[in-house]
């Protein structure tokens, strides 16, 4: 180990008191067929082997000592080969994100990207090949580690593979933006870089790392490291010989870098640095300098650390990795009940989903009803079909798909479906008077134990429930569209809602694999009334004259998932304006009903927007509808837009906390974000109302303290 890496990795230790410190253990195997002696390197941190190994500066210091080893012995011709490998199912998942956002300096930061560039670098840098085995989930720095080596295997069961960093808020700062496209190629690169990494942080598995190039060979998880060792013996023998397709360093690494600049774009419309910080670092690895590459990477990786993106996105990370685990205000889980069987009232589309969801995750007997035959087989059939297009995929066999379609069923009785069923939900006309009498005919013939759920978006589970004998039973369950890829489920508190069905709730929650966040009883609960608040805002000041082009754009800099117009769309007119009515009558003086988005949905219209393959499907504001817009002459610029919008939205959010609606303001960050596809880089929505100064200057004061997702003072 060079004095100069020692004395960095020493220095940078002292920034991460909290280190779960990895160890690397190297081990000596004779390899087969007379290979020879091989050194092997194993990360561990010692948990349990579902606890993922990472990088801070004492690990990286550990992996450090272990190459002064291997160095010496490949200098002296001990060994003819070294290797590196993770524990059972985890190779490595990047850097300890827990000190990063602890780092109050650019030069600490900056020694933290140089430290793990210097000892990378020395697995490329020994006098014998070495190796890189993919035995399970590896992201971050665990992938990096590996492109420093000569070769790669990876194992077929490895579930979980990808460069994140841009994600939440950095670039790959241990090689991977240099490295990375040298090897497989600009334009691949980007899709696992860019691509990937700004929709939902998607993942690879084991084949598509070996398809993409990453990994030389792949191997059966049983007994990969065993297959992968004497594949490396075939290798140094030269009977085996890894041939990789030529990189085009031509126009097509231009148009590759030009397509992630798209994708940026397209993503994060210009409001987030990281993923341009990555393009430029690609966009220059074009002419194979891979130093110039790495020094790159320690600048950016420090700038973007000293920023408040990366802050926010490592407070995403922890509300859904950690806060969404233990739901604030969830009672004691040892009041839930079981769950045997599931009555679902209504057979319509987001009935059959929530009916196919309950199957596939809790794999019991599920019973939609509905008030004809048809609207039941219809349900039904949605179901069965779902179930087909997931054997097709592979993703159950045939027994199981037969099991999954035997469990689903329809009736017209209501009686004959509910009375053995432990948990009924329904998911009918949004209309308090339905709801109450649905739930007083379930009520009549459900067992006494039975949960009653309802997935209405807006209105009062409390009043729902008044008229029933045992209004203690009755929980709100409201999910959100598409409900299979979304993962929050709000869980709604009546006033009378007993701790029992609370936590039947919850556990039922846990096991379809939701996000459940408490919510008090009020108008709209969470995501629905600060969108509607959002959405309120734009709509207003179309009606008062602004074009719809300028409102659009005003938001753009929040880098949304689609701009509000696009999201009123896919919401439904309809629901929109039900939603903003119901929200008019519950806060007349904040919630507005906009006329003119009362007359689109009179007009039976399904957005704003038309789409022609002449104009790319790009949004064109609709003919008809811009007939039908009636507008003031009231004109304001995009930052007035934005600025109003905003202090709208922390007015809003302020009374929300004050009114008890949800334990604190990292709630409803994490609405935001598993709901309604918030952006990581922001944090949700309060993190970033206090970096813009909104909150304290709408409400007086900051919802987060200084530090939490932003720079420490």
């Amino acid at each position: 180990m060079s004095t100069t890496t020692a004395e960095l990795l020493k220095g940078a230790a002292e920034l991460f008191p909290d280190e779960v410190v990895t160890s690397a253990n190297v081990r000596h195997l004779d390899l087969p067929f007379g290979a020879g002696r091989f050194a092997l390197i194993t990360l561990d941190n010692g948990f349990d082997h579902t606890k993922p190994t990472t990088f801070g500066p004492a690990s990286l210091a550990n992996l450090n000592t272990a190459i002064d080893q291997v160095e010496k012995e490949a200098a002296d011709g001990t060994i003819v080969g070294a290797g590196i490998t993770g524990k059972p199912f985890i190779f490595a998942v990047g850097a300890d994100l827990k000190g990063v956002e602890l780092l109050k300096k650019h030069d600490d930061a900056l020694a933290i990207g140089k430290g793990g560039h210097e000892v990378f670098k020395r697995l490329a840098g020994l006098a014998v090949p070495t190796f890189a085995y993919y035995n399970g989930a590896a992201m971050g720095g665990g992938v990096e580690v590996g492109l420093h080596c000569t070769y790669r295997t990876v194992s077929k069961a490895l579930p979980a593979f990808s460069l994140p960093e841009v994600f939440l808020g950095l670039v790959p700062g241990w090689g991977g933006c240099a490295l990375l496209p040298n090897l497989i190629g600009a334009d691949k690169a980007v899709s696992v870089i860019i691509e990937n990494s700004l929709n939902q942080n998607r993942q690879l598995k084991g084949k598509q790392v070996f398809e993409l190039g990453i990994a030389d060979a792949i191997f059966e998880g049983a007994d990969f490291l065993e297959q992968s060792l004497i594949w490396t013996a075939n290798v140094l023998k030269g009977e085996v010989s890894v041939e990789r397709a030529e990189v085009d360093r031509g126009d097509a690494w231009d148009q590759a870098v030009a397509r992630g600049r798209s994708i940026a774009d397209g993503k994060v419309h210009g409001a987030a640095p990281a993923a341009y910080r990555a393009l430029d670092i690609i966009a220059a690895a074009k002419d194979g300098n891979l130093q110039a590459g790495f020094d790159a990477e320690d600048q950016a990786l420090a700038d973007l650390i000293m920023g408040g993106e990366l802050r926010a996105g490592i407070y995403s990370f922890n509300l859904v990795q950690k806060r969404a685990k233990r739901p604030a205000g969830a009672p004691d889980k040892s009041l839930a009940r079981p769950v045997t069987k599931v009555g679902v009232v209504g057979a319509g589309l987001m009935a059959s989903q929530l009916a196919l969801l309950f199957l596939r995750r809790l794999e019991v007997p599920v019973v939609l009803t509905d008030i004809d035959q048809e609207r039941v087989d219809k349900g039904v059939g949605y179901v069965h079909a779902e179930i087909d297009k997931l054997l097709g995929k592979g993703r159950v066999n045939q027994d199981k798909a037969n099991r999954l379609k035997a469990l689903v069923t329809g009736v017209l009785d209501k009686a004959e479906g509910f009375s053995d069923a432990d948990f009924i939900i329904e998911a009918v006309f949004e209309e308090i008077g339905v709801k109450q009498q649905v739930f007083a005919e379930v009520e009549a013939v459900a067992p006494a134990h039975a949960i009653l759920a309802t997935n209405t978006s807006s209105l009062s589970v409390s009043e729902m429930a008044s008229k029933l004998k045992h209004p203690e039973r009755v929980v709100g369950f409201h999910f959100f569209n598409p409900v299979a890829i979304l993962p929050l489920l709000e869980i709604v508190r009546g006033e009378q809602t007993d701790d029992a069905s609370l936590a039947t709730a919850f556990g039922v929650a846990k096991k379809l694999k939701k996000t459940a966040v408490l919510v008090k009883d009020a108008p709209a609960f969470v995501v629905n009334r600060i969108l509607t608040r959002f959405m309120g805002e734009i709509q207003n000041v179309i009606d008062e004259g602004t074009p719809v082009e300028t409102a659009e754009k005003a938001v753009e800099p929040l880098g949304l998932p689609m701009s509000p117009l696009v999201l009123l769309e896919l919401v439904g007119p309809a629901i929109g304006l039900h939603v903003s009515e119901t929200l008019n009558r519950a806060f007349p003086e904040r919630f507005t009903v906009s006329p003119n988005l009362a007359a689109v949905v009179k007009a039976g219209k399904r957005g704003f927007y038309t789409y022609s393959a002449e104009n790319g499907f790009k949004p064109e504001l609709d003919p008809e509808v811009a007939a039908l817009l009636k507008q003031g002459d009231v004109v304001l610029t995009e930052e007035q837009v934005r600025d109003r919008v905003l202090d709208a939205v922390a007015q809003e959010i302020r009374l929300m906390l004050d009114e008890g609606v949800v334990a604190e303001a990292q709630d409803i960050d994490l609405c935001l974000i598993t709901g309604a596809g918030w952006p990581f880089h922001l944090g949700g929505i309060t993190p970033y109302l206090d970096r813009e100064g909104v909150s304290e200057r709408v409400t007086g004061k900051r919802f987060l303290e200084t530090g939490v997702a932003s720079v420490p003072a």
